[in-house]
């Protein structure tokens, strides 16, 4: 029988119940458990893609397509797993099924109700999902994390407390446990409780009973015992099931502070853990993973050499909004040894229109520019601040910088190459200008040409390393030297066609590409130190003991000073990586996912025409792969029942300014 656990919040959303959640499962993968995780947003919206980035924070793909909540990439990055589309529950997705249902009539004439119609959707849904394989064993997980999104109490998020108090008693009380995290306040030097106590009032009239209360606290200070015996007497719990979370110096940490307060002995008593069946080879696992994550830790703590690397992007206000590609940053950092530094340039302000309204912020973002050890260009979409990163891009291939340039990135690099080296200096893409004379990169969705919606290339694609690239393409060698690798897309544009040959004649290279030739996905400049752009977005497939290739061979070049680095570019960090990958590279996906474009698209239904603004019903196939990209099919994964969604048709996915 799989163990539950919930994760539920109080007082205030955002105080880091998914890192909980993760070091939680991460913990209980320590003892040899398999552990998947399910995160519930919920807002109507069907997923994440169409959100901004700047008010809900990143959007993460996973292998299947699917858009969805950013906790998810902490689940994949600490769990060391491979979700899917269904692991991310929203208010949208359980009511377009139930309503669908009932069209059909699978209700039978019944008054469809969220009691018990919803809540029994949502029960059906996490009892399903809990059971599918997320690891290299390929077997059903022993533990189920659930993160409940939001505050308890939220209108919102009504239906799925009562679901689960209801679940409590469908999977019975030794497999199923719950941890409340609550915000402690710490005021003047006191560290207040009322606000826990009101939530777990709260949670408590709802039904549910916590098991565990975390308690953040918003401060370097931890819990003290005083406040932990004034909460365990208040709330009805036993001290030992309060625990703190203060601020850390690293969210790595958290495990480990956890582990040092007894969650695990408690867990394990309480869900009994010990009736588990645990192979020695699970267990012999477990404690190499407990080994290599105190090593990581306790290594960073000792670090004193810095690197900086210059994010230049467009959505700089929210930092979440690129919370992996921070992530694929930290964990390259940790595996060369050296303490991280991002400097937040905000790539409109280094446009000359800046420098006439605001001269001071225009030179402060030079400066950090310039005296970066790398330059880094994430992904987005629109105009907006875009010449400004094609200044910072030209900037690093003249004075041989690392440069990394991820989806919206890579396409720049090109563009500022047709700009500057072939002297086209309108170059630029159809996303900018509709009616360019020189699009350099143009619109090549994998399903319609006319319909906005659901014509992403997303999820896993197969990239082929050009032949001949293995004397000299470093990226390749950093990939383990492999012919095809594997990452994940979110894209619309691509590199024209037309422009290949001005390029490589002109020595700007395009070292991978699809699998018929026609989609350019890697380049990289033969003569600069490291300079690299992927059309895909490597962040997302990054994991802390297993760094994303692109990013540490970014890191490790940006480790070199001007006057270390030769004049081919390399220098010794570089240099060990590059070794220590083509001995050791092992890619995070499931051996079922590497395999040829068209298999993964397998089972894609074709797409309807419809006109634009309006709503259709797309009814998934039943036995849907569980890679299948298509954003709108919302299957039942492997060997599932039908089930549908609703799509809008028309919508601008991203398309802020």
């Amino acid at each position: 029988m799989t163990k539950y656990i919930l994760v539920s919040g109080g007082v205030v959303s955002g105080i880091g119940k998914g890192v909980i959640a993760s070091s939680t499962g991460l913990l209980l993968k320590t003892l040899g458990l398999k552990v998947t995780a399910i995160k519930i947003d919920p807002y109507m919206n069907i997923d994440a893609g169409t959100m901004r980035p700047t008010e809900h924070g990143e959007v993460y793909v996973l292998n299947d397509g699917g858009e969805v909540d950013l906790d998810l990439g902490n689940y994949e990055r600490y769990l060391n797993v491979t979700l899917s589309r269904d692991n991310n529950i929203t208010t949208g997705k359980i009511y377009s099924q139930v309503i669908e249902k009932e069209r059909k009539g699978d209700y039978l004439g019944k008054t469809v109700q969220i009691v018990p119609h919803i809540t029994n959707a949502i029960q059906d849904w996490i009892e399903r999902v809990s059971k599918i394989p997320v690891d290299e064993t390929g077997e059903m997980p022993d533990v189920c994390i659930v993160e409940l999104g939001g505050t308890v109490g939220d209108i919102e998020s009504a239906p799925f407390v009562e679901a689960m108090r209801q679940f409590q008693f469908r999977v019975g009380y030794e497999n199923f446990a719950l941890i409340h995290v609550s915000l402690v306040p710490d005021i003047h030097g006191e560290q207040k409780t009322k606000p826990t106590q009101t939530t777990v009032h709260s949670l408590r009239g709802l039904g549910l009973l916590p098991d565990l209360i975390a308690c953040r606290l918003i401060v370097p200070q931890p819990l003290d015992e005083a406040t932990k015996a004034k909460i365990s007497m208040f709330c009805h719990v036993h001290p030992q099931q309060v625990f703190g979370v203060h601020d850390v110096s690293s969210v790595y940490h958290v495990p480990l502070l956890l582990r040092s307060q007894g969650i695990i002995d408690y867990l394990r008593k309480r869900l009994n853990l010990d009736s588990v069946q645990i192979t020695d080879t699970m267990v012999a696992s477990g404690l190499d993973l407990e080994k290599r994550w105190k090593d990581m830790t306790s290594g960073a703590e000792r670090l004193f050499d810095t690197v900086e690397i210059a994010l230049v992007g467009k959505y700089t206000d929210l930092k979440d909004s690129y919370m992996s590609v921070i992530k694929a940053l930290e964990h390259s950092a940790f595996r060369v040894r050296r303490k991280l530094t991002i400097q937040w340039v905000e790539s409109s302000d280094l446009e000359p229109a800046t420098q006439e309204s605001n001269r001071a912020k225009y030179h402060d973002s030079w400066r950090n520019v310039v005296k970066a050890n790398g330059i880094l260009v994430p992904g987005g979409f629109g105009l907006r601040g875009t010449d400004g990163m094609v200044l910072a891009i030209k900037h690093a291939r003249e004075a041989k910088i690392p440069f990394l340039g991820i989806c919206l990135g890579f396409q720049l690099a090109a563009i500022e190459w047709a700009r500057n080296v072939l002297n086209v200096p309108d170059a630029t893409s159809s996303e900018f200008d509709a009616e360019a004379k020189n699009p350099v990169v143009i619109f090549m969705p994998e399903i319609s040409k006319t319909h906005m919606g659901g014509t992403m290339r997303l999820g896993l694609r197969p990239t082929i390393f050009e032949p001949g690239t293995e004397e000299w393409c470093k990226i390749r060698k950093l990939y383990g030297g492999a012919e095809t690798v594997w990452e994940r897309h979110r894209h619309r544009y691509e590199i024209n066609p037309e422009w290949i040959e001005k390029f490589d004649q002109s020595g700007f290279k395009f070292a991978g590409k699809d699998e018929k030739g026609e989609r350019m996905q890697i380049l990289e400049l033969p003569d600069h130190p490291y300079f690299i752009g992927l059309q895909a977005h490597p962040e997302f497939c990054t994991r802390p003991l297993n760094p994303s290739p692109p990013f540490l061979g970014f890191v490790a070049a940006a480790t070199a000073t001007a006057s270390i680095a030769s004049s081919q570019g390399q220098n010794e960090m570089l240099e060990e990586q590059i070794s220590l990958q083509l001995a050791s590279f092992k890619p995070p996906h499931p051996e079922d996912a590497m395999v040829s474009e068209t298999e993964l698209r397998k089972g894609l239904p074709s797409p309807i025409p419809i006109e634009k603004g309006k709503v259709r019903i797309m009814e998934s196939v039943p036995g849907t792969p569980l890679y299948t990209p298509n954003p709108a099919v919302y299957g039942f994964g492997r060997g599932g029942s039908a089930s549908a969604s609703v799509e809008k048709v028309g919508l601008g996915i991203g398309l802020e300014e």
